[in-house]
């Protein structure tokens, strides 16, 4: 037997009202016959007693005989079983697992903090309570082990081209995506489904955090700097074009210079511009 099989155990109900029988008959027998032999009821109440258990909505029991597995009771409801039966209860409860910040190595090399939040359910009892030792904690660890796998293949982000390489920080539906992939191979054996495993948390570590957002504002800064001089020489070529089409001044190479030189510096620069009265020739 490798896989779950569910059972149905006896009423217990029924089970109840042969104990009150049973209780009722030794009593009557002791008192009204003093027959030692009503003694044997003491045992046989206490065996059926030991049979009596509950399953609660959501929860079940893996039945044990001598230890040979008899099943799993996933009904909820007053049972009876055989009472030599080891009960293990095993909930199937939809569970959350937050795991602890931990510091890894991107696929680059830069230390990084990282946890994962993993919503999960025993869905195979049998695999649960007899493939490995404790399910829980196999949770747990295989959760972290499938965290540091999935840090170490992308690379937190790529400053050169954001869409040159699925990163941590870009990728989240895809990195997602790969780590329930991961995280669901990594616990079948336990008879672990896998409801959703997504990334909580995610940053660089404290000892080049600093460093990595001064890199994010020059390359923020950079960009910005590259669009306002495409946008500046668009201008410039407007601004000469109409010019020269309308006339209004005549320009030699050294006036087209200067102002192209001029205009540059004003769409370019960070202050607003001064402006200078020149009353000479544009070149004095």
């Amino acid at each position: 037997m490798k896989n779950e099989k569910e059972i149905r155990p006896g009423s217990g109900y029924l089970m109840l009202l042969v104990l009150f029988l049973v209780i009722a008959g030794t009593i009557a027998g002791l008192i009204a016959l003093r027959s030692p032999w009503f003694l044997v009821g003491l045992p046989l109440m206490i065996l059926i007693m030991r049979g009596f258990f509950i399953v609660n909505p959501n929860s079940s029991k893996v039945l044990v005989l001598f230890g040979a597995y008899k099943g799993t009771v996933k009904e909820n409801g007053f049972f009876w079983a055989n009472p030599f039966y080891a009960r293990q209860k095993i909930s199937l409860r939809a569970r959350n697992f937050d795991s602890e910040r931990v510091k890894v190595n991107d696929k680059i090399g830069n230390p990084i903090l990282i946890n994962v939040i993993l919503v999960w359910q025993v869905q195979d009892t049998y695999k649960s309570a007899f493939d490995v030792d404790n399910y829980v904690e196999f949770v747990r660890v295989q959760t972290d082990a499938a965290v540091r796998k999935l840090a170490g293949s992308y690379p937190y982000d790529n400053f050169d081209d954001e869409q040159a390489e699925l990163t941590l920080r870009s990728g989240m539906d895809e990195v997602n995506e790969a780590l329930e992939v991961e995280i669901t191979e990594r616990l079948a054996i336990a008879g672990i489904k896998v409801i959703e495993a997504r990334i909580g948390y995610l940053a660089y570590a404290p000892e080049i955090a600093n460093a990595m957002l001064k890199r994010q504002q020059a390359v923020a800064i950079v960009a910005a700097r590259k669009k306002i001089v495409e946008g500046a020489v668009g201008m410039v070529e407007d601004a000469l074009e109409q010019l020269s089409r309308d006339q209004i001044i005549e320009f030699d190479e050294d006036k087209k210079a200067a102002m192209v030189s001029n205009l540059m510096v004003v769409l370019c620069g960070d202050k607003e511009a001064v402006p200078v009265v020149n009353a000479g020739t544009l070149n004095s």
